[in-house]
């Protein structure tokens, strides 16, 4: 059944000017739109670290290599239609012009990859085109070569290849079609696809043999580069997912394990009534450096603190581990949340792979219900009250790395019974705001909801309130919330 395109013409007709052109105009114009595709491909990417964008553009420059052999094929034909009746056609438009960028490929570009050739086995006679001798990289003065002179350009390794399939041709009249390399006079290696046929005589014996040789190194070079991308991106991922899963391991060996509700401190006359969340971020894909924490100590106060490493991955998950080990033991050790971010500064700032980070430290005195802490560049702690909250004052600290030598102060926030700490990282909120705007966001958002709070009788239904309300936001980061009751 004849193609739709030419359904209103014999088969035997060849198709006419105007619908060539046709096609070459959406050959350029998928050849510009291809090009426009490329281009943003690679604003503002690093094509040598990003494994999906080498791919991406491997894709593409085959995509172009594909299209320019098209854009030939159909010039090519053009070239072989006979002229348009000035009768019937010299009144019609000229075809839409190609795009002006980018421009279409060279004129006779395909062409001159592509050559033949012909051996007579009876004269010896060898015929080479001009484009052949291009391809092989000799001129017409040296000769054509013969096929026993023409493994001397051919690769050693392909060089059997090569034999067998002419061999299969001249003996057992075979098609030929397979592919080779060449090392051309000048050392530039080449790749050949070559297709041919046996010319028998009367008695059936092969008289000659005549060839198609193309030049498809750029073709090659390009499917080889989609092959090597392909295979990068794909160990990339691999790669992410290991340690995506090892970040998730570690966060999950190294954060409280306790869930609902804890009391601190155990059989003392006033607790405080504990609970902590983690948030992933909205992909589920970046496992941050956030942490909570609460500890009873030696001296039966209680340690709180919240913090975040920037970066994600092992990373930021190991050098969590090793921040929140080093706080609990100086903590335990007994030294005071001012002195301890200090300590904790002078770790990261002299640590083998430097990190930033922030924090907040608290030290909750049962006995006189007072909250002694210190902050690192963080958000400082919500108390609620009577149905209402506000920010504590945050005393002087910079973030964690940033600085050598820096000094940290601490307040005292005298606590009353039925008072709520809430203690969290900045990433509750997307990132429609950055840096300072975004803990602002998150700390009027937390509290809005102070009668909510008000109405709950434990910390624990305290974190299902924040839950719903920043539980389901599409998060670039993680995040975590720690929330403490003070008992009467």
């Amino acid at each position: 059944m004849p193609s739709p395109l030419f359904a209103d013409h014999s088969a035997d007709r060849p198709p006419e000017r105007e619908t060539v052109e046709a096609l070459i105009t959406q050959a350029r114009r998928l050849r510009g739109g291809l090009d426009a595709v490329r281009r943003e491909s690679t604003v503002d990417t690093d094509l040598d670290t990003d494994p999906q964008q080498r791919w991406q553009r491997a894709l593409c420059d085959l995509a172009v290599h594909h299209l320019d052999d098209l854009g030939g094929h159909l010039d090519q034909l053009r070239e072989g239609l006979p002229p348009e009746g000035a009768d019937d056609r010299a009144a019609e438009a000229e075809p839409p012009a190609a795009p002006p960028e980018p421009e279409p490929p060279e004129r006779g570009a395909l062409l001159r990859r592509v050559g033949s050739a012909e051996w007579n086995l009876l004269t010896d006679e060898v015929s080479w085109s001009d484009e052949l001798f291009a391809i092989f990289g000799r001129t017409p003065a040296d000769g054509p070569l013969t096929l026993d002179e023409l493994p001397s350009l051919v690769h050693p390794e392909d060089q059997e290849g090569l034999a067998t399939m002419v061999t299969d041709c001249l003996v057992d009249g075979r098609p030929i079609d397979g592919e080779f390399r060449i090392l051309r006079p000048d050392g530039s290696p080449r790749t050949v696809h070559m297709v041919g046929e046996p010319v028998l005589d009367a008695d059936g014996s092969t008289a000659c043999m005549w060839a198609v040789l193309r030049d498809v190194s750029e073709l090659r070079r390009s499917q080889q580069a989609v092959r090597e991308t392909r295979d990068s991106l794909h160990r990339e991922r691999q790669i992410a997912r290991t340690e995506h899963r090892l970040a998730v391991e570690l966060q999950e060996a190294v954060l409280p394990p306790w869930r609902g509700s804890l009391r601190f401190p155990h059989g003392g006359p006033v607790a405080l009534d504990l609970a902590g969340r983690y948030l992933p971020s909205g992909t589920r894909a970046l496992i941050g450096g956030d942490w909570y924490d609460a500890l009873q100590l030696p001296d039966g106060s209680t340690l709180l603190s919240v913090g975040d490493l920037t970066g994600h991955g092992v990373t930021a998950t190991s050098g969590m581990a090793m921040v929140l080990g080093a706080l609990r033991g100086m903590a335990v050790a007994g030294h005071r949340p001012g002195p301890l971010m200090g300590f904790l500064n002078q770790l990261l700032d002299t640590a083998a792979q430097p990190a930033l980070g922030s924090a907040v430290c608290g030290r909750f005195d049962p006995a006189a219900r007072t909250l002694e802490w210190a902050q690192a560049g963080h958000p400082a702690p919500l108390l609620f009250r009577g149905g209402t909250g506000r920010t504590l004052d945050p005393p002087e600290g910079v973030l964690l790395g940033a600085t050598s030598g820096a000094s940290y102060t601490q307040h005292t926030e005298q606590l009353e019974p039925g008072d709520l700490l809430v203690l969290h990282t900045d990433g509750l909120v997307p990132r429609r705001a950055q840096g300072a705007d975004a803990a602002h966001e998150g700390a009027e958002r937390l509290l809005a909801l102070a009668p909510r709070f008000a109405a709950t009788r434990s910390a624990q239904d305290c974190v299902r309130i924040v839950v719903e309300e920043f539980g389901t936001a599409e998060r670039e980061d993680d995040a975590c919330v720690l929330i403490a009751r003070v008992g009467g």
